[in-house]
């Protein structure tokens, strides 16, 4: 198997019939974008279940089950009133609530499920110690989050300067947290867009070329979301998904096009005409983007295996557009490189590329090859340093705890945290997210009956509760025992109630009695999937490093490449945990970036970030380790080779990777805090990896371990030879043709004869 004739027959074929590859894709995005109009609003969720059934939902089912509900169908909200100049005992406090109760009322099924005021029931828990302030609850259907404007639509008709109108609850935060990532995808898009345009011409000296790559992602993100909306038709996908095909598709369709585009420049710079530049940039670049890309594809896949659903969305629909950059970029870059030629060149920008800037890096002159000799000079010493240098960014991720955003974790200026904050003030409560504790048996018994009083007692001294409420069910053999908390159900203190609840209350408390207790709620839930996460971990990290490991020994052919550059990635990896938590957890620089400093990490992002991070870094190294090893193929000489290596690509990898940094910086930018931690952590790692790393650690590294670089052992032999800079490309084929003639200037087309 030759995998650089098959890229290069595939380039060359699409170049050879642009029209008809142009208008294969054009057909593709018609498709796409009518998918992406009738389908993927439908086929995206706001909610996140677990499909590994954990204590919390198997709790969730038995309710479901005996009481013939489907609770998670239904959420609880609270409208609150406050006056400073009424209170609820005075009837103009009274006619506010029951108007405000008979508006929303009235929006009917498809938001109001019921609900009760202070003036049906008089539970004195609704009322405020001072008495100006009242709360009532009512129901929502789950996905009611959309019509939550018009609750509070009606809550301003009833503010003035006497009254004060709140709505808080699940169906409030999700609303604002949906806005909140809009909001961080559409800065994120413009922000990576405007950069990469800016970084792209500056490293092509041409609008043309800049523009380019940036279609290519466009057209990745687009396609990918097509598919999304075809495959959320089998499967609940999550909102989050669009924000990371977005992500992705910019920072990866935009690089792979990148190094395509770079080598097929060059190569016409060489003197190669340009069907002859198209396919060698197809057996070098094109090979080397579908090597990266398919270890991408790889390390997301281990997204998949995680028994989440939000983890499974943004692997999909992470796969879905890497996939799709890949496609475009073996298939319609070739095309479109055929059909515009040196026109790529086009509007140029003046004094940003001189005609020497193109082929400099033949000779052994210039910055990158000075940063060659300064870190191979003494290359011990260089890896000592960039090894310490990452492993004390990474000390701060020994402090990690872990936790998922909650209503606590989101801007002040939001309704919901508004109504929040006054809940907490006036009631001492939290929004009404109990923590559920489901007793299955015989709940008659005195043993039973004795354990929930006992349950009762220890809840009403724990701070963490402000009280339970009993409800039985004897004909289904059920007791529900609702908790209530005082704080976010996301918090610290929350999820700590519930594991001492369930190793410290529950089982004392019920040892005799003939019941199965479980604990469910969204802080129960939260647990589990802390849990959860501790379990698979290592199980995905070990399948995603394996896969890794195997690429690496087929692209390049050598065992002692594929264990460094493992070894690498995970110290950029280490270094950007560390980071997060130094920023987020510890507030060390968080206000300059203006991020919003919490108790916790986000439990999904380490492990997620791993999977992004480590497909993503590979592109750099595949990139400038196929290179070097083009060169070491061609003359022998490991110095020459890393040092040709580096200064072939410094210049192309810095740029990518100040795209990708633009990119996930423009995402980080927003005020949704999961979106922010997501975002600085591919940030810095995609910096760190393109700098420290690539710049420093890989040429000190190959420089001391020489020839053994490219050590394969003798039992491994029999691995295909489908590596990376294996024989010799076009261009070399071609060198004895052109080397008499002079090499051409950029700014003038090189007149060639068209190609069939």
């Amino acid at each position: 198997m030759n995998l650089s004739n098959w890229t290069e027959s595939l380039a060359r074929a699409c170049a050879r019939r642009p029209w008809l590859t142009v208008g294969l894709w054009i057909g593709v995005m018609v498709l796409a974008i009518f998918s992406v109009i009738t389908l993927l609003g439908g086929a995206l969720v706001t909610d996140t279940k677990p499909t590994n059934n954990p204590e919390s939902m198997i709790a969730m089912d038995l309710m479901n089950e005996r009481l013939g509900i489907d609770t998670s169908t239904v959420i609880d909200e609270m409208i609150i009133v406050r006056s400073s100049t009424f209170t609820v005992d005075d009837p103009e406090f009274q006619n506010v609530v029951d108007n405000i109760y008979a508006d929303v009322s009235v929006l009917g099924p498809d938001v109001f499920l019921g609900g009760a005021t202070y003036y049906m029931t008089q539970d004195p828990s609704l009322v405020s110690a001072d008495r100006h302030a009242t709360l009532f609850l009512f129901n929502m259907p789950f996905e009611a989050d959309e019509r939550v404007n018009e609750i509070y639509a009606i809550g301003d008709k009833y503010a003035d300067e006497v009254f004060e109108v709140y709505h808080t609850g699940t169906a409030a935060w999700a609303a604002d947290a949906m806005k909140l990532g809009e909001e961080a995808a559409s800065k994120g898009e413009a922000i990576g867009v405007s950069a990469a345009l800016i970084i792209l011409a500056i490293v092509f000296g041409a609008i043309a070329a800049a523009l380019l790559p940036v279609a290519l992602g466009v057209v990745a993100i687009i396609v990918a979301l097509g598919l999304t909306g075809l495959v959320g038709q089998a499967m609940d996908l999550t909102f989050f998904v669009t924000n990371m095909i977005t992500m992705m598709g910019l920072a990866v369709g935009i690089d792979y096009s990148l190094f395509i585009l770079t080598r097929f420049r060059e190569e016409r710079q060489r003197g190669l005409s340009k069907m002859d530049a198209i396919g060698t940039a197809g057996a070098t670049a094109n090979r080397a983007v579908f090597y990266s890309g398919l270890t991408v594809v790889l390390a997301l896949s281990g997204l998949v295996m995680f028994p989440l659903t939000i983890f499974i969305s943004m692997g999909i629909g992470s796969i879905l557009v890497v996939v799709t950059a890949i496609i475009a970029s073996l298939t319609l870059l070739p095309a479109l490189l055929s059909l515009m030629g040196d026109k790529v060149n086009a509007i140029r920008i003046p004094f940003i590329q001189r005609k020497k800037d193109t082929m400099s890096y033949e000779k052994p002159v210039g910055f990158w090859a000075w940063i060659t000799r300064v870190v191979t000079k003494v290359p011990a010493v260089s890896v000592i340093l960039a090894v310490v240098i990452l492993l004390l960014a990474a000390y701060p991720f020994l402090d990690k705890k872990s936790g998922m955003s909650g209503i606590n974790d989101v801007p002040d200026y939001l309704r919901s945290k508004q109504g929040y904050v006054v809940l907490q003030n006036e009631f001492h409560v939290s929004i009404d997210r109990p923590v559920t504790i489901v007793i299955d048996g015989d709940i008659n018994s005195a043993e039973t009956q004795s354990g929930i009083m006992l349950l009762q007692e220890q809840l009403a001294a724990e701070s963490a509760f402000v009280g339970s409420q009993v409800v039985p069910y004897p004909e289904q053999n059920l007791a529900i025992v609702y908790a209530r908390l005082t704080g976010d159900p996301m918090s610290q203190a929350s999820m700590d109630a519930v594991r001492m609840m369930r190793s410290d209350y529950i089982p004392p408390a019920f040892d005799d009695a003939p019941v199965h207790v479980l604990v469910t709620g969204d802080s129960a839930f939260m647990v589990d999937f802390n849990q959860t996460t501790s379990d698979y971990t290592p199980i995905i990290f070990a399948y995603v490093l394996a896969l890794s490991f195997v690429i690496l020994i087929l692209a390049f052919r050598s065992i002692v490449i594929s264990i460094t550059a493992i070894i690498m990635n995970l110290l950029s990896v280490g270094a950007a945990y560390g980071l997060i938590v130094l920023v987020f957890q510890k507030g060390v620089g968080a206000g300059l970036f203006g991020f919003m400093q919490v108790e916790a990490i986000e439990t999904w992002l380490p492990l997620f970030l791993f999977a992004i991070l480590f497909g993503l870094s590979m592109d750099y190294h595949v990139f400038l380790l196929s290179r070097m090893r083009e060169r070491f193929m061609q003359k022998k000489d490991n110095s020459e080779a890393v040092s040709f290596g580096l200064r072939s690509t410094g210049r192309l990898i810095t740029g990518a990777a100040l795209i990708m940094v633009a990119v996930f910086m423009g995402f980080a930018l927003g005020d949704l805090v999961m979106m922010q931690q997501m975002g600085f952590g591919l940030a810095v790692a995609v910096f760190l990896d393109a700098t420290l790393v690539r710049c420093v650690l890989v040429p000190a590294t190959m420089k001391l371990l020489g020839k053994y670089n490219w050590y394969l052992p003798r039992w491994l032999e029999w691995i295909p030879n489908i590596s990376l800079g294996d024989g010799l490309h076009k261009s070399d084929t071609a060198k004895t043709k052109v080397e008499k003639k002079p090499v051409p200037d950029i700014d003038k087309p090189i007149p060639v004869e068209e190609e069939d």
